[in-house]
């Protein structure tokens, strides 16, 4: 089974081609990087614009790319929610044209979903009851997903989401945009014992995060010492709040596996392809838990998790309906 993958939750175009869930014929993604670095942020209008100009293109490049043509591909997959609206409609109308003049099936995808489902793209694949930790630019979502394939939201982000939160810093350490690949470069000159950043607290048993007071404390502390004209040590303070992030992302996983009593842990997202973090957890967990994490290009914005979960829904019987509309925000468990 041929199935065709779309994504355009928020600034990343992507089209790809899988058979039967696996095996990958094309993936190709356009970025808007460039576009939104003098605005520190994604700015949706130009993100739609943007969407607009390069779908068709990538589209044909990516059939090009797998050696097929539309007449040869089975399902349509697309993702309509959540993200930007205007991102998401895009994406979701050519989905849609494309389905309905060759009456393809259409399947409609949660973005969240899709990126806990590319760590089963993994040999050998994770297997429920797990825990699955989606970590990107937008969300910050803790799920159980039981042996019966439900979701349940366990905790979520209070203020930042993590991939924010990094380019909140990095804004405020002035190294550009986005934050979360350039902090991982710098803090590999820098020692995180050098600065000590808090750790956030909550009272109670809540598997919720926080980062934004981690944030504010970098802000105060590069205030402090550029109002005593003394060097900000960049690398220091950028390896220290790395390092708090995966501390934070530790105890939280490492408390719901304990909850839930699972051994089986799932990775998606953008942060997910940080290098310090993925061998930060594989090190904590080593032999208390199993962790499943997507190849780097798994992680980001991609159409191969639309198209190898649309595989997993249609066997299932779950196709959507041509009326379907786009669900900004939509949410898992």
């Amino acid at each position: 089974m041929l199935i065709l993958g779309i994504e355009t939750s928020c600034d990343e175009t992507a089209v790809a081609v899988v058979e039967d869930g696996k095996k990958i014929h094309s993936n190709l993604v356009a970025s808007q990087v460039q576009l939104h670095k003098e605005f520190h942020g994604i700015v949706p209008e130009v993100a739609s614009r943007k969407h607009l100009e390069v779908i068709l293109p990538l589209l044909k490049e990516s059939l090009k790319k797998a050696k097929l043509t539309l007449k040869e591909i089975d399902v349509v997959a697309v993702t309509y929610g959540p993200g930007l609206s205007g991102s998401l409609l895009i994406g979701l109308t050519v989905a849609k044209g494309i389905a309905f003049s060759l009456n393809l099936p259409l399947i409609g995808i949660n973005h969240l979903e899709a990126h806990l489902h590319a760590a089963f793209l993994n040999s050998p694949p994770p297997s429920p009851p797990l825990i699955g930790l989606v970590i990107s630019g937008g969300h910050t979502e803790l799920v159980y997903l039981s042996e019966n394939e439900e979701y349940e939201l366990l905790g979520s982000t209070r203020d930042d989401a993590v991939g924010e939160a990094f380019d909140k810093v990095a804004r405020i350490l002035n190294l550009g945009y986005p934050g979360g690949p350039i902090i991982e470069k710098i803090a590999r000159n820098g020692d995180p014992s050098k600065i000590k950043l808090p750790v956030p607290r909550f009272k109670g048993e809540t598997l919720d995060f926080s980062f934004s007071g981690l944030k504010t404390a970098v802000l105060y502390m590069v205030k402090q010492l550029k109002s005593k004209n003394l060097t900000v040590p960049v690398e220091d303070i950028a390896a220290s709040f790395q390092l708090q992030i995966a501390r934070i992302i530790y105890e939280r996983i490492a408390k719901a596996a304990s909850l839930k009593k699972v051994r089986q842990v799932v990775l998606g997202g953008g942060v997910a392809s940080n290098k310090f973090i993925r061998n930060f957890l594989l090190n904590k967990f080593r032999e208390k838990l199993q962790i499943f994490i997507p190849p780097p290009e798994l992680c980001t914005d991609n159409a191969v998790m639309i198209a190898a979960l649309a595989y997993h829904k249609i066997k299932k019987g779950e196709i959507s309906s041509l009326s379907l509309e786009v669900q900004p925000n939509l949410k898992i468990g």
